[in-house]
C-alpha cells in the first residue's frame, strides 16, 4: 500500500507558514473568511515557534536524560567510552582506536573501529573535543541531533496532510513534532549514552522528507549520508529506493523513478563493498559478526537455506517468543498504522536482523536499536492517517490509539525520570566507583570495571576489566553487583582474589568498590596484552539477557 499522491501545499511557499488560511469558507487563525483583511497572529500562533519550542522539548529531554544517566553511572564504557576514545582520536587526527573494545575482544593494538563498524560520520564529531575534551559532549550532540529532526518531522506532516484543510494539517505538524519529541526510542537511545543512531535518525528523516517532497537529488545526497553512519544503513537506503521508484513511477515523474532504481541497487552495493571489502581491510575478521547461525554459517549457507527451506526464517523469526513480542511493541505502540505504508518496507531489513539473530543483545526495546526505526515508524504512521483522512474513515480512533500508546510508552522509557530527584543520585556502589576512580593518577594505564570507564578515558589509558588480567597500574571493580562482562558475582571476586595474589594491594574497599594498584611486577598467571597477531574473540552473552524484552 502506498500513500496517497504529494503535492506540496499551495497556499503558501513555506508549508511551515501555512497559518492563516482560509478552509472551506471557515475562518481559520486570524482570516476572516470573504475578506482581504488578516489579522496578525499571535506569537504563539507561528508555526515556527511552535516547531522551536517543541525541538527544545525533545533537547532538554534527551540532554537530561543522558546527563542523568551519566551522574547516576549508568552510562558504561560499552558502549559511551568506545565511542568517546575514537571521537577523542578523531579530534588528535588519528584513526578511531579504542582500548575498550580492542583488549576486551583481542583485537592487534592498531585495530581502528572503522573495522568494527563503517561509521565514518563520526569524524563530524571531532570539533566537539576541542571545545570540551569529555564523554558528555557527545551525549549533548546526540541530544542536538534527535531535536533537529523536529522541523523535518513537521514538514513531512505538512507534506502527508497536503490535501486537507490547512487547520488539519496544522495540528498534523504539532502532534507529530511533539510524539517524535518524547518518543520512546529517543528515550531509551538517550538513557543509555550515545551510539551512531544520533546521525541516523535526523538524516533518514531528511531523506524521507525530500522523497515525499519530490526533491530527488536531495533524497539520494541524503540517502548517501545514510550509507555513512553504519554499514547496514544501505539496505534501508535500498528499500527507499524502491518505494521511491514505485511512487514516482505512478506520479509519472521520471527523475524519481531513476532516483529510485539507483539507490535500489546502489545501497545494497554499498553494503557488499562495505561488508566484502572495507572492513576486512580495516582488520575485521570474517563473520565476527554473523549472529544467524540457526540460518547457516556464513551469508552463503543462509542464503541457500532460505530459499530451499523458507519455512525455516518464520521458525526463526518467532523463536524465543520475546521476539515476537519485541515486533508488537515496536508497532503496537503507534496502533500499527506504520504498516499501512509502504514506508514500512525501509523498516525490514533493520527488523529482519533483529529477529533472526540469535544474539539475544537484539531482542530487547530498550536500547538504542529502535531510534533508528523511529524515523520509518512515524513517517508510516503520517501517510495512513492522511489517508484515513481522506477517506473519512477511523481517523479519530486511530489518532487517539497512537497518541494514548506512544504517550504510554513514553512513560514507560523514562520519560518522568528527570524529574524524580532520586534518579539524579547513584547507587552506594557506584558511588564509591566513582570516588575510587579520583584516586587514579593522570597518565596511569587502568583496567576498570565497565560502569565507570567513561569517567577515565579522558585522562588514563583504560581497558575494559573482565576475566583475563592486562597488567594495568590500577584495577577498579565492584565485587557486590554483577558488571559486564562477568557472568556472577564468583568471577569477580575471584580475580580480586588472583591479584592480590600477584603483585597487587588494595587501596581502597567501599561498598563493594575494590581499588587495586601494582606495586610488584610479577607474573599474574592467565595474563594476557592483545599483540599482532591476536585472534579476536567474540562476546559471551549471559544466560539471563534477552529474556525480557524491557529488561534493561
Amino acid at each position: 500500500m502506498s500513500a496517497p499522491p504529494i503535492r506540496e501545499p499551495e497556499q503558501v511557499a513555506d508549508p511551515e507558514a501555512a497559518d492563516g488560511e482560509i478552509a472551506d469558507g471557515r475562518v481559520a487563525d486570524g482570516v476572516v473568511a470573504g475578506r482581504s483583511r488578516v489579522v496578525a497572529p499571535r506569537f504563539t500562533d507561528l508555526p515556527r515557534v511552535r516547531g522551536g519550542v517543541t525541538a527544545l522539548v525533545c533537547f532538554l529531554v534527551c540532554f537530561a536524560l543522558g546527563l542523568q544517566s551519566w551522574t547516576a553511572l549508568r552510562v558504561t564504557g560499552f558502549d559511551l567510552g568506545i565511542f568517546d576514545q575514537a571521537v577523542r582520536a578523531y579530534a588528535h587526527f588519528e584513526l578511531p582506536r579504542s582500548p575498550i573494545k580492542s583488549v576486551h575482544h583481542e583485537f592487534p593494538p592498531d585495530f581502528t573501529l572503522l573495522g568494527d563498524h563503517f561509521t565514518p560520520l563520526l569524524a563530524l564529531l571531532a570539533p566537539l573535543y576541542w571545545v570540551w575534551d569529555d564523554p558528555r559532549s557527545l551525549i549533548l550532540a546526540q541530544a542536538l541531533l534527535f531535536a533537529a529532526g523536529v522541523p523535518v518531522v513537521r514538514r513531512i506532516a505538512l507534506h502527508c496532510f497536503a490535501g486537507a484543510a490547512p487547520v488539519v494539517a496544522r495540528r498534523a505538524a504539532d502532534v507529530s513534532g511533539l510524539v517524535y519529541a518524547v518518543g520512546w526510542p529517543l528515550l531509551n537511545s538517550s538513557y543509555t549514552g550515545f551510539h551512531e543512531v544520533a546521525f541516523a535518525v535526523p538524516i533518514t528523516l531528511l531523506m524521507l522528507e525530500r522523497g515525499l517532497a519530490r526533491r530527488y537529488g536531495g533524497a539520494a545526497l541524503w540517502a548517501l549520508a545514510l550509507c555513512l553512519v553504519k554499514e547496514d544503513m544501505g539496505l534501508v537506503v535500498g528499500a527507499f529506493g524502491l518505494v521511491l521508484a514505485v511512487r514516482a513511477h505512478r506520479a509519472g515523474h521520471t527523475a524519481g523513478r531513476t532516483a529510485g532504481l539507483a539507490l535500489l541497487v546502489g545501497g545494497p552495493l554499498v553494503v557488499a563493498v562495505v561488508v566484502g571489502w572495507f572492513l576486512p581491510a580495516m582488520g575485521s575478521p570474517p563473520g565476527y559478526y554473523w549472529s544467524y547461525g540457526r540460518l547457516g554459517a556464513s551469508g552463503g549457507e543462509a542464503l541457500l537455506r532460505v530459499l530451499t527451506e523458507p519455512w525455516v526464517v518464520a521458525e526463526v523469526a518467532v523463536t524465543p517468543y520475546v521476539k515476537v513480542l519485541m515486533l508488537a511493541w515496536i508497532l503496537g505502540t503507534l496502533a500499527f498504522l506504520p504498516a499501512g505504508s509502504a514506508t514500512l518496507l525501509l523498516a525490514m531489513p533493520l527488523l529482519a536482523e533483529r529477529m533472526l539473530s540469535d544474539n539475544p543483545n537484539h531482542w530487547p526495546v530498550v536500547n538504542h536499536y529502535d531510534a533508528f526505526l523511529w524515523p520509518i515508524l512515524l513517517t508510516a504512521a503520517l501517510e495512513t492517517l492522511a489517508r484515513l483522512h481522506g477517506r473519512r474513515r477511523g481517523v479519530r480512533t486511530a489518532v487517539v490509539g497512537a497518541l494514548t500508546l506512544s504517550t504510554a510508552a513514553a512513560l514507560v522509557a523514562g520519560l518522568g525520570l528527570p524529574f524524580n530527584p532520586g534518579s539524579w543520585q547513584p547507587r552506594p556502589d557506584k558511588r564509591a566507583l566513582a570516588a575510587a576512580a579520583e584516586l587514579v593518577p593522570d597518565g596511569a594505564t587502568v583496567e576498570a570495571d565497565n560502569t565507570v570507564a567513561p569517567r577515565l578515558t579522558s585522562r588514563t589509558r583504560v581497558v575494559l576489566v573482565d576475566a583475563t588480567p592486562r597488567g594495568a597500574d590500577w584495577v577498579l571493580l565492584r565485587v557486590n553487583d554483577r558488571t559486564f562482562p562477568f557472568a556472577s558475582l564468583d568471577e569477580q571476586r575471584r580475580r580480586i582474589d588472583l591479584l592480590l595474589a600477584h603483585g597487587y594491594e588494595q587501596v581502597r574497599n567501599e561498598d563493594g568498590a575494590v581499588l587495586l594498584h601494582r606495586v610488584r611486577n610479577v607474573p599474574i598467571p592467565g595474563m594476557r596484552v592483545p599483540g599482532p597477531d591476536s585472534t579476536p574473540v567474540r562476546e559471551q552473552v549471559p544466560s539471563d539477557v534477552g529474556r525480557n524484552p524491557f529488561l534493561r
